[in-house]
């Protein structure tokens, strides 16, 4: 059983933000604000969401990119974050699981994600 006022101030928290419905296997770029000292920019991050767990205010999603070098970068973000400005959906992956781990074991071409079509 939860707190009521904590309901209430979750709800307000939902309200605020406009998120955009996307699943495991779409292809996104979030716009991240990065502070650096006094300054702050916003630095985009692209890649495909591997994984979406959670509920309400505490949902979070990974996105994994092959950065420089053939190297993976994964990174978990919470959907309600302060620093997430946007999120945009570049592309649905057409997949048959909702926890897409065994992209971390292929390279190339055996890690495409096939394109969703309307």
């Amino acid at each position: 059983m939860r707190n009521k006022f904590i309901e209430q101030f979750e709800a307000k928290q939902l309200e605020v933000k406009k998120v955009p419905s996307f699943r495991a296997g779409d292809t996104l770029r979030l716009a991240i604000r990065i502070k650096e000292g006094e300054k702050s920019r916003i630095q985009n991050f692209e890649g495909v969401c591997i994984v979406r767990r959670g509920v309400g205010v505490g949902e979070t999603f990974t996105v994994r990119k092959i950065g420089a070098n053939g190297v993976g970068v994964e990174r978990i973000f919470p959907i309600y974050s302060e620093s997430l400005e946007e999120i945009t959906v570049l592309r649905k992956g057409r997949v048959r699981r909702a926890r897409l781990y065994y992209l971390r074991n292929r390279r190339g071409k055996a890690a495409r994600i096939k394109e969703l079509k309307n």
